[in-house]
C-alpha cells in the first residue's frame, strides 16, 4: 500500500507536466511543423529556455553540492562525443518532423484525444527495442 502511495507523486508530477505541455502548445503538431519550417520562434524559445534551466540547475548542483532527496551525492560523468550521436540525432529529428511528436509529449498528446499518436508511441517503443538489440554493433 505504501509503495502505491509513494508512486502517486510521480503520477501527479506527470499530470502537471502534461498540462504545462498542453498549455504551452508544445504538443501542437502545427507548432512543431512551424519550428521545422523555420516559421516561428515559439518552439525554439521553449527548447532554449529548457536548456538554460538545465544548465543553471547543473551549475547550482555542482556549486552547492546539492544532494538528492534521499541524501545521495549527485554525480556527473564526462561523456565523449562520437559520430553515432549525429546519426541518432538525425533519425530522432526526422521522426519528430514526420510525426509531429517527440517522446516527451506523446502521452500528453494521447491524453488530449489524439489517439493516432498511439502509433507513434508504439514506434518509439519499437525503436528503443531495436536500439537495445543492436547497441553493441552500433558506433559508440
Amino acid at each position: 500500500m505504501y509503495k502505491s502511495l509513494s508512486q502517486l507523486k510521480y503520477l501527479l508530477a506527470g499530470l502537471v507536466f502534461g498540462v504545462i505541455f498542453v498549455k504551452a502548445e508544445v504538443i501542437s503538431w502545427f507548432r512543431i511543423q512551424e519550428m521545422f519550417r523555420l516559421q516561428s520562434f515559439h518552439m525554439y524559445g521553449v527548447i532554449g529556455s529548457a536548456v538554460l534551466v538545465g544548465m543553471l540547475s547543473v551549475w547550482l548542483i555542482k556549486k552547492f553540492n546539492i544532494k538528492t532527496i534521499q541524501g545521495e551525492t549527485v554525480t556527473f560523468q564526462a561523456r565523449q562525443f562520437n559520430r553515432g550521436q549525429i546519426y541518432g540525432g538525425l533519425i530522432f529529428g526526422l521522426g519528430w518532423a514526420v510525426t509531429g511528436a517527440c517522446p516527451g509529449p506523446l502521452f500528453a498528446q494521447i491524453g488530449t484525444g489524439a489517439t493516432v499518436i498511439v502509433i507513434t508511441l508504439l514506434s518509439a517503443i519499437a525503436g528503443t527495442w531495436v536500439y537495445g538489440k543492436f547497441r553493441e554493433k552500433l558506433p559508440h
